[in-house]
C-alpha cells in the first residue's frame, strides 16, 4: 500500500500545482490486472493495492477535471520485465504464457505505447479510465 497507493497519491499531489497553474496535464498510473480483475494465491496485498490505486485514480480524476487535467491508468498483464524474467521460475513463466490467448508475453514497449497515448493531447476526452494491456489474458472464463 505504501508504494502502490501512497506512492501514486504523492506523485499526483506533487505534479498538480504545476498542472493546475498551466491549465493542462496528463497523469497515467500503472496498476495491474491482478487485483482489479484477477487474483493469484499469495498476492493479496499486491492485488489490494493495485485495486485501491484505481479508486484513487477515479476520485482524483473527478477532482481535477475542470483544471484541464486527466488521470488514467494502464493495467498490464504479464510483461517481460526484469522482475518477470529474474524473479519467477521458467515453470511459472510457462504457466502464465498458457493463459495468454495472444500466445506471447508482453514487452515493456507494449505498455509504453498505451501510456504515450494516454499522456498525449489526443487523449483529451479520456479520463478516469483504465486500459488493459494483457494479450487477452482476462478474456477466457
Amino acid at each position: 500500500m505504501a508504494v502502490n497507493v501512497s506512492g501514486a497519491l504523492f506523485a499526483i499531489q506533487a505534479c498538480l500545482p504545476q498542472m493546475t497553474e498551466q491549465g493542462y496535464g496528463r497523469i497515467v498510473l500503472t496498476s495491474s490486472i491482478t487485483g482489479p480483475l484477477v487474483a493469484q494465491p499469495g498476492y493479496g496485498p499486491y492485488a489490494a493495492s493495485k485495486a485501491a490505486m484505481l479508486g484513487l485514480m477515479r476520485s482524483a480524476a473527478l477532482e481535477v477535471i475542470r483544471d484541464g487535467i486527466t488521470i488514467n491508468a494502464v493495467m498490464p498483464g504479464n510483461i517481460r520485465t526484469e522482475g518477470f524474467v529474474t524473479k519467477t521460475t521458467p515453470e511459472h513463466q510457462a504457466r502464465m504464457l498458457e493463459h495468454i490467448p495472444l500466445g506471447v508475453v508482453g514487452e515493456p514497449e507494449d505498455v509504453g505505447w498505451a501510456v504515450r497515448y494516454l499522456a498525449s493531447p489526443e487523449a483529451r476526452y479520456v479520463t478516469g479510465q483504465t486500459l488493459i494491456i494483457d494479450g487477452g489474458q482476462v478474456l477466457p472464463e
